[in-house]
């Protein structure tokens, strides 16, 4: 009996010991602000899997919404909404970095062709808003709204100079860095705090030679710090794999999270990591929240990223 109660002490006070090196109330409340992430800026919903290609045959219907992603107009009003601003950009054939996603034209705009075999003046000529549509191909809502509407990353830097931008290279060409860092230099900008770079590792790698001091981040990581931490995070321990880095928080998963939301926060603070908030992988890239209602799953206390795929209603149900 004796030992019964030795053992059932040592379970109850190991399992209070637990509880308080993970008490999330115990840690602070972080001083810095939740920041979204517009994915595209203002960009068109649509039904589907986003990250399955081009998006533009199968938007939802949205009448009051005229954004078309990746254009100015567009990030412009995501960031004047209080947002980050998520842009694609890739080579032209004369060496200029565009603000585009899709690898060939015919889908998005009334062009033809991949885009890198096209030079920016020619680019310069389309229809981004081409190709949108939300009944079959019945009604183009869009088209003429783009026409010349595709920016260079010149016009991107000169146009929203204040905007927080996460730079995500469509190619895997680690020559694109180069050319998007000679686009910084030639408008007088550094590559400082306010710029963040995802992409294919081989143009990250390069990026961090031309900018040793930007947050770039691969957006197709195994989640390998999540797998590790949820091992070993309940002693308090952070892995190696959890340092220096940038980790994607699933919205459907944050529960699992030792010490979910402060004092993981904390923890991962201190091992120099950032952390996005994200409503799932399909395809193996990150998506965001796509409802406005997902926002209601935010911890209040959560102070780190949150990527946004519709941020037109997000923002709007924000106040915005």
């Amino acid at each position: 009996m004796r030992v019964s109660r030795w053992v059932g002490g040592g379970i109850a006070a190991c399992a209070v010991a637990v509880s308080l090196i993970n008490a999330s109330w115990i840690a602070p409340t972080p001083r810095d602000h939740l920041t979204l992430i517009a994915h595209h800026g203002l960009a068109q919903p649509s039904d589907g899997d986003s990250a399955a290609g081009c998006t533009a045959p199968r938007i939802r219907p949205v009448e009051d919404n005229k954004y078309i992603e990746n254009s100015l107009p567009s990030m412009f009003k995501a960031s004047r909404m209080g947002a980050a601003v998520e842009l694609d950009v890739q080579a032209t054939a004369d060496g200029q970095m565009i603000a585009f996603g899709d690898p060939v034209l015919e889908c998005r705009t009334n062009g033809s062709g991949p885009v890198r075999a096209r030079s920016l003046a020619e680019l310069k000529t389309l229809d981004i808003g081409y190709g949108y549509t939300a009944d079959g191909g019945r009604t183009f809502p869009l088209r003429g709204r783009g026409i010349g509407g595709m920016p260079s990353a010149e016009e991107v830097l000169r146009e929203v100079p204040q905007a927080k931008l996460v730079f995500r290279f469509a190619g895997n060409d680690p020559r694109d860095a180069d050319r998007l860092a000679a686009a910084f230099r030639r408008m007088g900008m550094p590559i400082d705090g306010k710029y963040a770079f995802h992409g294919a590792r081989a143009v990250l790698e390069r990026m961090r030679q031309l900018a040793p001091g930007a947050w770039t981040f691969d957006s197709g990581s195994d989640g390998a710090c999540l797998d590790d931490y949820l091992k070993v995070g309940w002693t308090g321990y952070v892995p190696a794999s959890c340092r220096n880095t940038t980790i994607f928080i699933p919205i459907e998963g944050q529960w699992k999270i030792w010490g979910w939301p402060n004092r993981f926060q904390k923890r991962m603070a201190d091992a120099n990591s950032r952390l996005i908030m994200i409503g799932g992988r399909e395809h193996g890239r990150i998506v965001g929240i796509d409802h406005a209602e997902q926002l209601g799953d935010v911890p209040r206390d959560f102070r780190g990223w949150l990527w946004v795929e519709d941020f037109y209603e997000a923002g709007r149900a924000l106040g915005r």
